[in-house]
């Protein structure tokens, strides 16, 4: 009988768990859209104009889907073989998944059907390989071309003088379309951030005014859990978000820089 009672009591505190972390992640959504809003609104923007992308990487698919039930359709990963498990176990979810990280070109054929987005091509040879690979799959994929500016050794993107290249490309490509750019700064204070937000900006813009099509230079994505406001207000349209929806990750899995 004793055993009985501890069972049902064990039982009763892991639903509990499950229901506080469900409520938790609930309302951080509601907080981090609200400041989203505000940050639009300061800078004179429509906050209709951002879309938000939970970074899910690390956290378990119970929270991925408690975020989901709070209206989350967004979900970005930042390891290949990590986001397939999930996507995996989330079939039966309306869910559009981002792939953020680093993509080497050897595993481009295994993400191309589960995701909808690649935020980190960043040379001609990968985009036509995943163009090539969508093709065959008969699948479309929407793509950002990841941009250089720190020129940090540990991160991988494109300068900015081999962008023409890369959207040149693009426009020869059939399933993998661009869409903007993506941009991960120097992990330091917001405010010593926001140069960086400002040059992305700026160099998209001046793309544009040389002709480059803006159907391929509508986005840009950049600003994390820590900087996401500054973000929005220098012009982002899609900020990636992980820590201050799902929480603080351990530190022995938190080994990459999207928070």
């Amino acid at each position: 009988m004793a055993d009985s009672h501890v069972g049902k009591a064990d039982h009763q505190s892991d639903t509990d768990s499950s229901s506080n972390v469900e409520s938790s992640i609930a309302e951080n959504l509601n907080e981090v859209r609200s400041r989203i809003h505000r940050a639009a609104t300061q800078a004179g923007r429509d906050p209709a104009e951002v879309q938000l992308v939970a970074v899910s990487k690390t956290f378990s698919a119970d929270h991925i889907r408690a975020a989901a039930t709070a209206g989350q359709v967004d979900f970005g990963e930042n390891r290949v073989q990590e986001g397939l498990q999930k996507c995996a176990l989330l079939r039966d979810l309306h869910i559009r998944w981002h792939l953020i990280g680093h993509l080497q070109s050897n595993k481009a054929k295994k993400i191309v059907e589960p995701f909808a987005w690649i935020h980190s091509v960043d040379s001609a040879d990968l985009l036509k390989r995943v163009d090539r690979i969508a093709s065959e799959k008969d699948a479309r994929l929407e793509v950002l071309i990841q941009v250089d500016l720190a020129g940090e050794a540990t991160k991988h993107g494109a300068t900015p003088e081999e962008l023409p290249d890369i959207l040149t490309t693009g426009l020869e490509c059939q399933a993998a379309q661009i869409r903007g750019l993506m941009l991960m700064p120097p992990l330091d204070e917001p405010e010593r951030v926001r140069p960086y937000f400002r040059r992305l900006y700026d160099l998209r813009n001046d793309l544009l005014r040389k002709g480059y099509d803006s159907r391929m230079l509508h986005h840009l994505s950049m600003g994390m859990s820590h900087d996401f406001e500054v973000a929005v207000q220098e012009g982002a349209t899609i900020v990636r978000v992980g820590s201050a929806i799902f929480g603080a990750r351990s530190q022995k899995k938190n080994n990459a820089p999207h928070r």
